[in-house]
Parts: C-alpha cells; structure tokens; sequence
C-alpha cells in the first residue's frame, strides 16, 4: 500500500522529517505517535502532497507519487482528514456530505449511506449548520466526508484531539469496523497513546522530526511507548 523510504521534508530552509522509513501494509492501522513538534503533522502533509519531499520516496502500491498533486493522490486512494475538526460551519452536515458526495463519482450515495451508518448520531444532525455541532460531531462529520470519496489509504490527523471520551471510542470502533472489513487502510497520527495502540497493528514514535521507536500495536505495549516518547 504506502511506503516511506528515506522522506525527509520541511519548511523554506528548515528540514523538518529527517529520513523516515515508515510502511502502510494493506487493510492496517499504522499509528504514528509523538509530542507537539516531532513532525507528524509535516509527514502527512508530505505524504498527501501538500509537500513535495526534499529526499526520499513516497510509495504508493510501488508508484512513487512524491511530485503529484494532491487531487492527483485523491485519485489514486488517498482521503485526508486534517487536525482541527475542520467542517463548511455555514452549511449543515447534509450539505457538507453533498458538497463531497456531488464530485465523488458513482457509488457516492452508497458510500455516504455507509459512513452515516458508521456514526448514525449524524442522521439527526443532517438539518443542523456544522458550525453548531460539537468537536466530536465535526470529526465524525469530517471523517465521514472523506469515506464518501471511497479511499483506499484513510489518513487521519489527531482525531480525537479535544474530544470527549464516548466519541473517542465511537471513532475507534469506526476506524476498527472499516479495517475488518477489507480494502482500507488506516495512517493515524496521533498523542493519546491509548486509543492509538488499540486501533493500530503497529506504531513509529518520532522525535525531533525522525523515527525513534517502533513496533507493533496493542494497549500491553502502552508502557513501552510513553518511555519511549519520554526519551
């Protein structure tokens, strides 16, 4: 599916990822864990093109995408959901699904039936302007948007960022129910360490813009992984 080999990228002068080597397996949850800093956020932006890499390769099913355009990725399979619950506040949730469902293609219907199913305390929002709806409604609204495009690669950016708790777990039964069911794939950067570990197969902590630590998921590796961002 995804693969990072040797991406290094940043900002005008400043170099920001330092050599990361980082796989995406087909139909997994890979999360990528650190404090505020560590370059997650610059690594997505890479990996989705909003970035062009300044060394290194980013694989996609073996293609490497590095100088395509994001609309170019989108076409290939990549949905992204940014940090921030970030929502059209002057349009209800229905119209925020439209306005993704009405270039989505054919299926778009279908998909945006799906996605509801995933969160179905949206049905009752649908009516509602986005802007009034709660941090966790907008990041199921968002998520839910970027299903509609019917990606092969979900690339999520702190999800459950400011977020009460029961909508945490919703986010991660939705993230595990689309997984088990084949065809997706999941790259989650997140810092609640927790609910990171119990989505994902296999995690990479960075710091300082590089990959420190990796290994496989699971909440019994919890421990392991706070020593490892304390570093």
């Amino acid at each position: 599916m995804l693969q990072l080999s040797h991406l290094s990228a940043g900002y005008g002068r400043t170099t920001v990822v330092h050599d990361v080597d980082l796989q995406v397996p087909d139909d997994s949850v890979v999360a990528v864990l650190g404090h505020n800093g560590a370059g997650k956020t610059t690594l997505l932006r890479t990996v989705v093109g909003l970035l062009r890499p300044r060394t290194g390769a980013v694989l996609l099913d073996g293609e490497d995408v590095g100088r395509l355009r994001p609309s170019a990725r989108v076409r290939r399979g990549l949905a992204y959901v940014p940090q921030g619950q970030q929502a059209f506040g002057q349009l209800t949730a229905r119209e925020n699904l439209q306005v993704v469902a009405d270039g989505a293609g054919s299926g778009a219907a279908t998909r945006t039936a799906e996605a509801l199913d995933l969160f179905p305390a949206l049905r009752g929002l649908l009516g509602r302007r986005a802007g009034l709806l709660s941090g966790g409604q907008r990041q199921q609204l968002a998520i839910a948007r970027a299903l509609i495009t019917g990606p092969r690669l979900l690339i999520l950016d702190e999800p459950t960022e400011g977020i009460q708790p029961s909508v945490v777990a919703e986010i991660e039964e939705a993230i595990l129910t689309l997984t088990d069911a084949g065809g997706l794939s999941v790259l989650l950067v997140e810092q609640h360490v927790g609910f990171a570990l119990a989505a994902a197969e296999r995690y990479a902590v960075m710091e300082s813009g590089r990959v420190v630590d990796s290994g496989t998921g699971g909440v019994e590796r919890e421990g392991l992984v706070r020593a490892a961002m304390a570093l």
